[in-house]
């Protein structure tokens, strides 16, 4: 530069000349208009690189959200990422406001964004703007979008957690009459009462396929056998036992409540019995005085209450937890409420029951739609207008409301001490959706205010979001975002076998379409602690679907539901709900190779001495990764390709990423698979370790290094296959 221009320019900065002023504003000018000059030029030569949308990223966990679970007035760290020097500016965007986000590190290709934002003591939800030159686009919970959408914004709840412990919980889930027979001496006896058109019977061959009105058959499964195969469940892995019904019921399934205040002498220990079975046609259960005997007696009831805080503390001692399921829409015609069934009529420390008497303390806890009909008034609601489940009346009813409330608070309290309620279709409970709401507030304080580390996990179809505000459940048993989308894409099949889908079975497509959708709904702290399951009571076994057969056991009959099944696409299954955010649950048996079309079939019992042991070891492996690599329990999970039958997602950190790869054809083939949207680096090299190959003729967890180069894997995927990597960055500060 010429002297005098410098000598301008320093006079400028003193202040001295007019004329040097005039000339800086001019050079000014001349720089900005050079400077848009050559963004255009970038642009039209493409020497500037397009945006890159796939390395757009933010989610609600701990990584990109810090305290992922804040409360209101806390100050909340929101994070975003962007490849590197690829976008002008980022704006995190709520409640119509925008501030600009700086980067606050830059890490192998990615810059990293970072904002303040207050927490408020509503809802707060935000997405982000993402600014390139004359582009601008949108980042919500869906990807990248061309234009905001309110309904897809972030979300975080003030004051929602969940329970860290649940947090990826490795879950199992016991039928208890099917799981293991550990006390004969308390099996129901056949002929000990009626139930549903016949007679109570005692099953002496364990390893028959129930029965299809099977509801009144008992194989003899208890508390005593659960507590005896506690090491074998340690072994697998299992972390949290979750209990179908196990308070005093006439059925096998116990979904028709007799007594909540007390654990089934049926599963726990009967210290004082009696003879009289029904004989000779009775149906008249007020004769069933062995019955009577074994559930009404209070040293059965308290000796049963003792075996099983006995069993908790023995889990807890084992380092897993116990949630039990509760039945609070409807409770069942036995129950002592109601006495339907006249087992409580006359018996020393029992009122008499609303069906009884119109006189009876319990009367406001139904509705009876015939005021004349007393004594014995069969009129009441029943749910879904089955008699043996009579509709619980709590509008009408603030004694029930509190009774209801005390037993949520007994059973997660010394000396019981249980880790959380499964809610029975808890969606259904009262008369409205006001009232419903209501109650689960009231519920979730009783719960919490004995046992705040409690988790409450509702049976629920649909969006549960209107009870996921952080002030009633806390998840759910996440059929939506789980079960179902899996099901179909590696099956075709619907979760009952009722219905094939041809446009479903591979369609990766969809299957992302789902999840994506679905997850939505839950967010992040609900998301992370919902119960996956494949298989459970209420559907068929996951083994079965495999066979793509449509059936049930009434016409299709037992065999049908073990023919021609794929064990590969079963492990399949499993190396992605043991790899998919929430809480992996395995229900009773699904290990072992347990097949089943949906209820009652579901519910044969756990085939002890004639397992599938492979499939058991396979299982113990794949529960061990989970365990292994926290970021399966709390990592982000994004997709990474996928196309028919094939599908790829990454589970990851800032330094440490899971890579699964499904390929659900009866082919070997080879995928070529950009994973560097985990965050690994695409100017060098990144080793891979496969710690999971499962595949057509069986699997290997033998270790084999596989290098992406340039953040891209060419991976061969042999048919009918699942493969985990694993990679983690040694300079845990970089």
């Amino acid at each position: 530069m010429h002297k005098y221009n410098i000598y301008k320019i320093y006079n400028i900065y003193r202040g001295k000349t007019a004329e040097g002023t005039a000339y800086l504003l001019r050079g000014l000018d001349m720089k900005r208009e050079s400077v848009d000059i050559t963004k255009k030029m970038q642009y039209i030569l493409n020497m500037r690189p397009v945006l890159n949308k796939d390395a757009l990223f933010s989610d609600g966990t701990e990584y990109y959200r810090s305290p992922a679970e804040p409360r209101a007035g806390e100050v909340v760290i929101i994070r975003f990422r962007t490849q590197r020097n690829n976008v002008d500016a980022v704006y995190l965007v709520s409640e119509g406001k925008k501030q600009k986000m700086k980067i606050y590190k830059t890490m192998k290709g990615f810059d990293y964004y970072a904002a303040k934002i207050m927490m408020p003591a509503k809802v707060l939800r935000y997405h982000f703007e993402i600014k390139y030159g004359w582009v601008t686009c949108y980042y919500n919970c869906q990807g990248v979008s061309t234009e905001a959408h309110d309904r897809l914004e972030f979300e975080i709840y003030p004051d929602y957690d969940t329970p860290d412990w649940a947090k990826g919980a490795v879950m199992y889930q016991i039928f208890v009459d099917r799981f293991y027979n550990g006390d004969k001496s308390n099996d129901v006896e056949t002929g000990e009462y009626h139930y549903i058109g016949d007679n109570s019977v005692r099953v002496t061959d364990w390893d028959k396929v129930p029965a299809v009105m099977g509801v009144r058959e008992f194989y003899g499964g208890d508390l005593q056998g659960v507590m005896d195969k506690l090491d074998y469940l340690q072994e697998l892995g299992v972390e949290v036992l979750y209990l179908n019904p196990v308070f005093v019921s006439p059925s096998n399934h116990k979904y028709d409540t007799q007594d909540y205040d007390y654990i089934d002498p049926h599963y726990g220990r009967i210290v004082e019995d009696a003879d009289g079975l029904l004989v000779n046609g009775d149906k008249d259960n007020s004769h069933a005085y062995k019955y009577i005997k074994r559930v009404t007696d209070k040293k059965n009831l308290e000796a049963s209450n003792q075996l099983f805080a006995e069993l908790v503390d023995e889990i807890h001692r084992r380092g897993m937890k116990v949630i039990l399921d509760g039945v609070f829409n409807h409770c069942g015609s036995f129950n002592k409420w109601m006495d339907r069934e006249r087992i409580y009529e006359g018996q020393e420390g029992y009122a008499p029951g609303a069906y009884i008497s119109a006189d009876s303390p319990y009367r406001s806890f139904f509705k009876f739609n015939d005021e004349n009909r007393w004594p014995y008034n069969p009129s009441y609601d029943g749910w879904w207008t089955h008699d043996t489940l009579p509709k619980l009346n709590y509008e009408e009813s603030h004694e029930l409301y509190e009774y209801v409330l005390r037993i949520a608070k007994k059973w997660v309290s010394p000396p019981y001490n249980v880790d959380g309620w499964r809610l029975d279709v808890a969606a259904d409970l009262g008369h409205s959706n006001e009232f419903n709401h209501k109650f689960w507030k009231d519920f979730r304080k009783a719960v919490k205010e004995a046992n705040p580390n409690a988790i409450i996990l509702a049976e629920h179809y649909g969006s549960p979001e209107g009870w996921l505000g952080g002030d009633e459940w806390d998840t759910v048993m996440n059929y939506d975002a789980f079960m179902e989308p899996i099901t179909w894409f590696l099956t075709g099949m619907e979760k009952h076998s009722d219905e094939y889908r041809e446009d479903l079975y591979g369609n990766s497509d969809a299957f992302i379409s789902a999840m994506k959708t679905h997850m939505r709904s839950l967010h992040m702290s609900a998301l992370y602690t919902a119960m996956n399951e494949l298989s459970n009571h209420d559907h068929s076994r996951f083994l079965t679907r495999t066979n793509r057969r449509v059936g049930r056991i009434s016409y299709a009959g037992a065999e049908a539901a073990s023919r021609d099944v794929n064990v590969a696409v079963m492990r399949e299954a499993v190396v992605m709900q043991m790899t998919w955010p929430g809480a992996p649950t395995v229900y009773y048996g699904d290990e072992a190779g347990v097949c089943g079309f949906t209820d009652p079939d579901n519910r044969r019992t756990y085939p002890w001495g004639h397992e599938d042991h492979s499939l058991i070891e396979f299982h113990k492996k794949m529960i061990a990764v989970h365990k292994k690599y926290r970021i399966l329990r709390s990592g982000s999970v994004k997709f990474l390709w996928n196309d028919y039958q094939g599908l790829c997602y990454g589970r990851f950190s800032h330094n440490e990423q899971v890579i699964v790869v499904i390929n659900n054809r009866d082919e070997e083939r080879e995928a070529e698979i950009e994973v560097w949207g985990t965050g690994i680096s695409r100017l060098q090299d990144t080793t891979f370790e496969r710690v999971m190959l499962t595949h057509k003729d069986g699997y290997t967890d033998e270790e084999e290094r596989i290098t992406a180069k340039a953040g891209i894997l060419k991976l061969p995927m042999p048919a009918y296959s699942a493969t985990v990597l694993h990679h983690k960055d040694e300079d845990m500060h970089r």
